[in-house]
């Protein structure tokens, strides 16, 4: 199972050279670059741990690949996405997010069924990962 979520995710995983020329674009249009990390890849789960402070005032896509490195050393086994927030008016929100790293597995979802009132079914996905306490994930 391979999770596709965010921009570039039905690509093969980018390169850090790919992923430098994508934080340089970011940085060319003045967008705050920030890193997140996350064992619960739920497509539902939208609040992943932030690692470090967001990068506002850095003009060098050399320090993102650094924090992006420090930040795969801490958690190699996490899925790690970058995001680039425009905080132009009118704007204010993500422009770009991306994964740029990944667990060696990856468990996948079960769809669970669920009869309720009357006829009606009820689905639900829930990540394999989840079974095991935060931490201890993979």
């Amino acid at each position: 199972m391979r999770l596709t979520q965010g921009t570039f995710s039905f690509l093969p995983d980018l390169s850090d050279t790919q992923i430098r020329s994508q934080i340089e674009y970011c940085l060319e249009h003045g967008w705050a670059i920030s890193l997140e990390y996350t064992d619960d890849p739920h497509p539902r789960n939208t609040y992943w741990e932030m690692f470090g402070q967001p990068m506002f005032d850095l003009r060098d896509a050399a320090g993102v690949m650094t924090e992006i490195a420090s930040c795969r050393d801490a958690f190699p086994n996490h899925y790690i996405k970058v995001n680039a927030f425009d905080a132009s008016p009118g704007w204010e929100s993500l422009r770009l997010s991306f994964l740029v790293n990944r667990p060696s597995r990856e468990p996948g979802f079960v769809l669970a069924r669920q009869e309720s009132a009357g006829r009606n079914v009820v689905y639900a996905t829930r990540s394999y990962a989840t079974e095991r306490p935060q931490g201890e994930r993979y």
